[in-house]
C-alpha cells in the first residue's frame, strides 16, 4: 500500500520533515522492556573472533576482525532463497540516510540510525527495547559533509559503543541503553571534527578514526579504554606544526613530504580515517584508509610536489600501542578527492602458488589493490571499473602511471569523480568463491583548482564554503560528458579480473553487499529494492521492494534454529540529499526476512516532488549572482532547482513559493527547520543575498519549465 507523502497541507509537509527527526526527548532513554545483558557481558575478542565459526551472532561490523562480511551459515541457499518473506520491520522514525550494519548478539539487535541514535530491538519479533539519543545538536549537521548518517555501533563486554557524529564516543548499558561515559575524540572544539563510522572494540580499547578532512581539521585515529574513556592512544595521519615538534618519528617522516611554505597545519592537512578499519589479532595490527589531503588540489597545499603523507593511504599500526607499522600510499599528491577510506578485507590467498597474507581494497580511485598485510608491500592492483582516466595502471614498485591529462590546469573530468568508483558501501569476500562483491559506480563531475581559495576565507562559488567547506576546488565549471551509472561486481582478486557483474542502469550509490555458504550474495539497491543473487553465476533469485533506496549493508544470523537476514533502510548520504531513484519517500526501516515469512509489509510513501515552483518575483539579472551564492550554502544538500528533482532534503525548485518568498523566515534567527539540520545563516547571508538566492531559484526552475 502506498500513498502520497507531499501531497498534504504545508503544515503537514513541514512536520513530516522536521518532527519524523525528533524520534526521542534528548538524552532520555524511551522503551517497553529490558534486554538481557547476560551474554552480551561474554562479547570479547576471542568471541569475535571465533563467533564467525557458527554465523549465528553477527558481533562486529564487519562480522569478523578480516572484514569479510561472509557468513557461513547456509540454511538459505540457491535452492530455496525464492521462498523468503518478511519475518518482522521495525520503523526507525528517520527521513535521512540509514548507514548502519546491525550488530545482533544474544537475542538483540543494535542499530544506529541518523544523528546517531541508537535502537535496540529484539531479533527475534521486531519489538522495541530501548533507544538511546545523544542529542547531537542539530546545528552540527552542516558539519557533516555528506549526511548525518552513522555506520553502526560496537559492542563489548556489556556495553555499547557509539561514535555520535559531534565527535563524542560514548558507552552505553546493552541491557537498558543508559549511558556509562562519553568522551571527545577530536583535537579542538572550535573545529569540526565528526565522528561517521562504528567505532571498533579489541583489547580492551574502543578505536575511531576521525571524519571533517573537508573542515580544515588534522586527521587521526584513537584508542580509548572500553571500560572508562581514557585515551590509551593517539597516532595522527598527517604531521603537524613542525615549530612545536613531532609526536614521532612516523610524523617527522611526512613532514619531508609536505611543503611548509604555505604551512598546510593551518587548515589541518585533511587525511581523515573516516572509515574502514579492520584487524589481524596474530599480527597484532590494526589497518585502516586515509582520506584526501586539505585541500584537495595538491598545488594549493604543497606547490613544492610533495607526496604529502599519510593522505590517500593504507596504514598499518600496533594495535596495542599505536605505534606505526607501515603504510603504502595509494595515490600520491591527490587531487581528485580519491580517500582510501573504503573497507579493507584481510584474506589467505593463493597467489602464484603461493599463500599469501593480503588486504583487498577497493578504493575512489578505481583500482582494486591486494598488498602483503604483514609488511604494507604493493602485490598488483587491477582496473575494477571499464573506465579510469587519471592513470593507466600501477608499477612494479606499487607507484602509479598517471595520464597526460591527470594534472591538466584545465577543468577536467576525473573518471573516477570524488565520489568515486566504490565509496564507504562495504564490499564482501566469499572463501568459497574467492570472489569479492563490490557495489562499483560512476558519478560525473568536472573539477578545476580554484587558485581563489583560502582557508576559512569563502567567496561565492566555492563549494559549501559559507557553511565552513575547504574544498579549494571549482565544480562543473563546464558541463561532464559522462552519465551515472551503478553495478554490483563479482570481482577475482587473484586473476585482477571481473567474473560478473549486476547492471543498475543510472543509479549509484547501491547498498553494501553480504555472502554466505549458501552461494548467496545478498544486496539493497538505490532504486529501493533488496535482492539476492547466486554468488557463483550473478542469477537474481529473488527480489523484494523496500521502503526506499538502500545505502547500508545486510547481515544475517541464527535464533531458534532459524536463520535471519536483515537490512537497515533509508535513503541519503551525499548523493542522495539530492537524488531519488526509489520513487518513494526513505523513511527509515529495518526489514527481517527469513524463509517462509509471512508478515505483511508496512506502509510505503510515495516520493512526489510537486509542481514547479512559480510565482516568486526577481529580477533576472540576479540570477548569475544568486547561482555563486546557492552553490556556496545550498547545492551539496538541496541540489540544483528544479534540475534535481530532491532526495532525503527536498529540492527548492518544487517547493510551495512562500518558502522562497519568505526565505529569510528560514535562513535567519533560527528558523523551524534547524531542528532538522538546518544551519542558521544569520550574520553570513544579507538581505541582497537572500534576493539572489530566490532570482536563482525561480530563474532555473522557469528555465526548466521552458
Amino acid at each position: 500500500m502506498t500513498k502520497t507523502l507531499w501531497a498534504q497541507t504545508p503544515a503537514h509537509r513541514i512536520w513530516n520533515m522536521v518532527s519524523a527527526l525528533s524520534i526521542v526527548a534528548a538524552g532520555l532513554i524511551l522503551g517497553t522492556g529490558v534486554a538481557s545483558a547476560a551474554k552480551i557481558s561474554d562479547v570479547n575478542d576471542a568471541a569475535i573472533i571465533s563467533a564467525p565459526k557458527t554465523g549465528k551472532e553477527w558481533l562486529t561490523n564487519g562480522l569478523d576482525y578480516a572484514s569479510t562480511r561472509f557468513s557461513t551459515l547456509k540454511q538459505i541457499d540457491t535452492s530455496n532463497a525464492k521462498k523468503l518473506g518478511l519475518a518482522w520491520s521495525y520503523e526507525l522514525k528517520t527521513t535521512r540516510g540509514v548507514q548502519a550494519t546491525p550488530i545482533v548478539v544474544d537475542g538483540v539487535m543494535y542499530v544506529s540510525g541518523p544523528w546517531s541514535v541508537v535502537f535496540a530491538i529484539d531479533a527475534r519479533s521486531g519489538k522495541k527495547l530501548w533507544t538511546f539519543d545523544p542529542e547531537v545538536p542539530r546545528t552540527f549537521g552542516q558539519y557533516a559533509c555528506c549526511d548525518v548518517g552513522n555506520r553502526g555501533v560496537a559492542v563489548y563486554k556489556g556495553k555499547v559503543y557509539v561514535a555520535a557524529l559531534d565527535a563524542r564516543l560514548i558507552a552505553l548499558e546493552a541491557g537498558t541503553g543508559k549511558k556509562v561515559w562519553e568522551v571527545y575524540t577530536g583535537l579542538d572544539r572550535s573545529l569540526a571534527y565528526s565522528l561517521t563510522d562504528f567505532p571498533l572494540a579489541y583489547d580492551d580499547k574502543i578505536i575511531v578514526g576521525s571524519a571533517g578532512g573537508e573542515y580544515g581539521i588534522r586527521g587521526s585515529v584513537s584508542a580509548w579504554d572500553a571500560a572508562t574513556g581514557a585515551l590509551k592512544w593517539r597516532w595522527y595521519t598527517v604531521p603537524g606544526d613542525p615549530s612545536k615538534g613531532f609526536e614521532d618519528s612516523s610524523q617527522e617522516r611526512a613532514a619531508a613530504t609536505w611543503d611548509p611554505s604555505v604551512k598546510w597545519w593551518i587548515n589541518g592537512g585533511g587525511g581523515a580515517a573516516w572509515h574502514g578499519m579492520s584487524i589481524d589479532p596474530k599480527l597484532g595490527l590494526v589497518y585502516f584508509g586515509t582520506g584526501q589531503g586539505g585541500p584537495w588540489p595538491a598545488k594549493l597545499r604543497d606547490p613544492s610536489g610533495g607526496e604529502n603523507l599519510y593522505t590517500s593511504s593504507i596504514v598499518a599500526l600496533d594495535v596495542k600501542t599505536g605505534k606505526y607499522a607501515w603504510h603504502y600510499q595509494e595515490v600520491p599528491r591527490d587531487r581528485w578527492d580519491y580517500d582510501a577510506s573504503m573497507d579493507l578485507i584481510l584474506a589467505d590467498i593463493k597467489i602464484d602458488g603461493q599463500a599469501r597474507k593480503v588486504i583487498m581494497h577497493a578504493p575512489k580511485n578505481g583500482f582494486f589493490f591486494v598488498l602483503d598485510r604483514t609488511n604494507g608491500k604493493f602485490i598488483s592492483a587491477g582496473k575494477f571499473v571499464d573506465v579510469v582516466n587519471w592513470a593507466s595502471g600501477y608499477d612494479i614498485n606499487g607507484k602509479p602511471i598517471e595520464t597526460a591529462a591527470a594534472r591538466s590546469p584545465e577543468p577536467t573530468e576525473a573518471i573516477p569523480g570524488p565520489f568515486g568508483a566504490h565509496n564507504w558501501h562495504a564490499m564482501s569476500y566469499s572463501p568459497i568463491t574467492g570472489l569479492v562483491y563490490i557495489p562499483t559506480q560512476n558519478v560525473p563531475l568536472v573539477l578545476s583548482d580554484d587558485l581563489a581559495w583560502e582557508h576559512n576565507k569563502p567567496k561565492p562559488g566555492q563549494p559549501m564554503a559559507g557553511i565552513g567547506a575547504n574544498f579549494g576546488v571549482t565544480v562543473n565549471a563546464k558541463p561532464p560528458a559522462g552519465k551515472p551509472w551503478g553495478q554490483l561486481l563479482a570481482w577475482d582478486p587473484v586473476k585482477q579480473k571481473k567474473a560478473w557483474v549486476k547492471d543498475y542502469g543510472p543509479t549509484p550509490f547501491n547498498g553494501g553487499t553480504l555472502a554466505t555458504a549458501g552461494n548467496l550474495v545478498f544486496q539493497g539497491t538505490a532504486d529501493g529494492h533488496f535482492v539476492v543473487y547466486n554468488a557463483t553465476t550473478g542469477q537474481e533469485l529473488w527480489k523484494t521492494r523496500v521502503s526506499g533506496g538502500v545505502v547500508a549493508a545486510p547481515v544475517t544470523y541464527e535464533l531458534g534454529g532459524k536463520q535471519y537476514v536483515s537490512i537497515a533502510v533509508g535513503w541519503g548520504g551525499v548523493y542522495g540529499l539530492a537524488a531519488n531513484h526509489s520513487g518513494y519517500a526513505s523513511t527509515g526501516k529495518v526489514f527481517t526476512f527469513a524463509l517462509d515469512g509471512k508478515a505483511p509489509m508496512p506502509e510505503f510513501l510515495k516520493f512526489q516532488p510537486g509542481p514547479l515552483i512559480s510565482g516568486v518575483k526577481y529580477d533576472p539579472k540576479d540570477i548569475n549572482a544568486g547561482a555563486a551564492i546557492y552553490v556556496s550554502n545550498c547545492i551539496f544538500c538541496h541540489g540544483v532547482p528544479g534540475v534535481d528533482k530532491g532526495g532525503a532534503i527536498r529540492n527548492l525548485g518544487y517547493v510551495d513559493r512562500h518558502f522562497v518568498e519568505d526565505i529569510d523566515k528560514y535562513l535567519l534567527n533560527h528558523g523551524p527547520f534547524e531542528k532538522e539540520g538546518m544551519p542558521d545563516f544569520t550574520g553570513k547571508l544579507t538581505a541582497d543575498d537572500m534576493q539572489k538566492i530566490k532570482a536563482f531559484i525561480q530563474g532555473v526552475s522557469d528555465s526548466v519549465r521552458k
